[in-house]
């Protein structure tokens, strides 16, 4: 992936960190058989689309603050404000949020014990390969308006 030099510098698109995670876990269950403790298949089902629902609309309405703002949405391009209505007035990563949502709700409705137990790994990786490179670039890049904004919302919730 081409990275702008005006951008976080991030390499890898954060979706594939999700998505390789959870197919990885997925199939980890086809060789070791976990299931989430005899819980009724229809409530993870339900739970899993729930969580799959409330994720993709968060990633959704960032997604579309965002160009309706005029910037860009993967990190590997530049940045031409800092975003701070609509999800971002809560979170200072609703894409990454919705994303574990996502993630959560999937793994859940597909029984998939393995793959939720990665998520916390993935969230790891989002944080300090993705992340912690968002946070230099946009504070190097808006400086007190971006210390500001970081001070007054939280990373996640």
């Amino acid at each position: 992936m081409a990275v702008d030099p005006d951008s976080a510098g991030v390499r890898f698109p954060p979706p594939l960190i999700y998505l390789g995670a959870l197919l990885s876990g997925l199939a980890a269950e086809r060789f070791v058989a976990l299931h989430f403790f005899g819980i009724d298949r229809w409530l993870l089902v339900a739970t899993g689309a729930l969580l799959f629902a409330v994720g993709a609309a968060k990633m959704l309405a960032a997604a579309g603050l965002f160009r309706r703002l005029g910037t860009h949405v993967p990190p590997s391009r530049p940045t031409t404000l800092i975003a701070t209505t609509g999800p971002y007035r809560w979170t200072r990563n609703p894409m990454y949020l919705g994303m574990a949502l996502v993630y959560a709700g999937i793994a859940i409705g597909f029984d998939g014990a393995i793959a939720l137990a990665l998520l916390p790994l993935v969230l790891i990786v989002i944080q300090r390969q993705v992340i912690a490179h968002e946070e230099r670039y946009l504070e190097a890049k808006f400086g007190d308006d971006y210390r500001r904004y970081k001070a007054k919302v939280r990373r996640w919730l």
